[in-house]
């Protein structure tokens, strides 16, 4: 993706499910949330071990959120994403957003050919302040 496809995701992209989003504040997937949250973002966290995360509710998976959501950001091992692809795509995401070090070509693929614009590799948090802040 290019830098002006990746602001025009981060602009317009305003609703995120954060799959694997942990409760830990010394988690990477927490430090994101929270500054995505305070950047005016609507985060929804996809744990199911947990009920509420930065006083959101927090759903079991993507397809249990009952609001439409625009991005869904996944902190998962590379291996776990091709289920998570699946579920952004029966809920009507329109970006799947792999974040650092989390490279699955194949789950990308299907996203691509469902519709959905796809960035991998790339973390939420430093693409915003490089490109927005």
């Amino acid at each position: 993706m290019t830098d002006a496809e990746i602001k025009h995701i981060l602009e317009t992209g305003k609703t995120i499910a954060i799959v694997g989003l942990s409760d830990m504040p010394e988690r990477d997937s927490y430090r994101v949330a929270e500054y995505l949250q305070a950047h005016g973002y609507r985060i929804v966290p996809v744990n199911p071990t947990v009920t509420t995360i930065l006083g959101e509710r927090s759903y079991a998976s993507v397809t249990d959120i009952p609001e439409k959501v625009a991005i869904v950001d996944i902190f998962r091992k590379p291996e776990a994403v091709g289920p998570v692809v699946d579920e952004a795509i029966a809920a009507g995401a329109r970006v799947v957003w792999m974040q650092l070090g989390v490279v699955n070509h194949a789950a990308a693929e299907v996203a691509r050919a469902a519709g959905l614009e796809v960035v991998m590799d790339h973390c939420m948090k430093i693409e915003h302040q490089r490109l927005l802040a």
